[in-house]
């Protein structure tokens, strides 16, 4: 079922990048300062997400072709899974923080709306910049953006929460793996060297470990409103994930260098939401498994 890619592979893939060993540095001295001041949970999450993208990176790196079945399975996994934690964790917290400082519940879910808009808009004006001709390699600058606010709302929400378990960032962080992945199939193939994709792979704990550390006011609404965004930015990126097997997606792309790509992208949709079944249901028995 592979696809493959080896023509479209140059030496420029295997260049070093000094942004990327610059990311790893700067992770490396905040991890310091995290066991110094023993945010362990935002330490565990930000070198987690660290791992899974630099894992899906030298895989992306190393493949000679590109199987749309694992692409799916990566991103259904990574998708069911950052839904439902943020659908059991977050959004209950917006909710709850709401009612128990004495305000109404509908301003947590003014945050939750506020992230999923703010999500979007950013993803569209994101997409925007690839159609422009910019110094700079716009799907590392992309993903690195998208690390480093993620890093920021996982920071405040276990600044703001420290009894939150780390089942929750590690299930935010899981699509970390499959986008290195295509990240790294997307740089190969335009020949450009995949290592400066270290840099939004430390993204989440450079701005996760300092956020943690702030003082958060004990703010009901402010509570609320954070939780609330931080639910709805985390909703619109597992969306963003879901496996769409549709003409023109990335899937349908892949597809398309098939001999069967019709009847191959349908059969896809079956994997699209086993997998996304099972990436939910993972985190469900998880979080049963470790409930007192």
């Amino acid at each position: 079922m592979g696809i493959n890619e080896t023509s479209d592979v140059n030496n420029g893939g295997g260049r070093l990048s000094l942004v990327g060993g610059a990311g790893v540095a700067v992770l490396l001295g905040l991890s310091v300062a995290a066991v110094l001041a023993e945010t362990w949970k935002v330490l565990i999450v930000g070198w987690v997400a660290f791992a899974a993208m630099a894992a899906g990176t030298y895989l992306g790196a190393r493949a000679t072709e590109t199987d749309p079945q694992r692409l799916v399975w990566g991103y259904g996994l990574a998708s069911g899974a950052m839904v439902t934690s943020a659908a059991m964790f977050l959004v209950p917290q917006a909710i709850g923080i709401a009612g128990n400082g004495g305000i109404a519940p509908q301003v947590g879910g003014i945050g939750i709306a506020a992230g999923i808009v703010v999500g979007y808009s950013g993803h569209v004006i994101g997409h925007r910049l690839t159609h422009r001709d910019l110094p700079m390699d716009v799907t590392t600058a992309q993903i690195t953006a998208h690390a480093l606010s993620a890093g920021l709302i996982i920071g405040l929400v276990y600044g703001s929460m420290p009894t939150l378990g780390l089942l929750l960032g590690l299930a935010i962080v899981s699509h970390k793996g499959p986008a290195g992945y295509a990240a790294a199939r997307r740089l190969r193939r335009n020949g450009k060297p995949v290592s400066a994709l270290l840099l939004p792979a430390a993204g989440v704990g450079i701005t996760a470990i300092p956020t943690a550390a702030l003082p958060v006011p004990e703010i009901a609404v402010l509570n609320a409103v954070v939780f609330g965004f931080a639910a709805g930015i985390f909703l619109h990126v597992a969306m963003d994930f879901l496996p769409v097997c549709d003409a023109g997606s990335e899937i349908d792309q892949v597809c398309s260098l098939h001999e069967e790509s019709h009847e191959l992208l349908d059969r896809l949709r079956i994997h699209a939401v086993g997998s996304t079944v099972v990436g939910a249901a993972v985190v469900v028995v998880a979080w049963v498994a470790v409930s007192p």
